[in-house]
């Protein structure tokens, strides 16, 4: 099993390729060995190549609730206020940690969509 590195978009085609061939491989084979390094490989490689912008909290918030045909009725019945729902959605107040963690829990949102990048610029108190 030989795994060159991955430099260049011919290199990954090649990993996906072999990746295919691979796939199912029995744990604990020298196949299924040469499948995780390869994968481990090619989502380096992705990362790298194709990093992922920051989510914006609210756009994640909608989106979510697009996905799932949830109303702003639904997301001010879950925070208990109409107000809060529209302040949140129209982007005039930020979620609250109380408030992601609830929508976590409750509409199995991944909390890290919902908190959003943190700012490298903010000084610290």
């Amino acid at each position: 099993m030989a795994i060159d590195p991955i430099v260049n978009e011919a290199d990954h085609r090649r990993a996906l390729e072999r990746i295919e061939q691979l796939w199912g491989a029995p744990e604990g084979s020298p196949d299924y060995f040469e499948l995780d390094a390869l994968a481990t490989l090619v989502e380096r490689y992705e990362q790298q190549q194709w990093p992922l912008a920051p989510t914006d909290p609210v756009a994640a918030l909608k989106f979510i609730m697009d996905q799932n045909g949830w109303t702003q009725a639904d997301l001010a019945r879950l925070l208990g206020s109409r107000s809060r729902a529209s302040e949140i959605l129209n982007g005039r107040k930020a979620l609250t940690l109380g408030q992601i963690r609830l929508i976590a829990a409750r509409w199995h949102a991944p909390v890290a969509l919902l908190v959003g990048p943190l700012e490298a610029d903010r000084a610290v108190a």
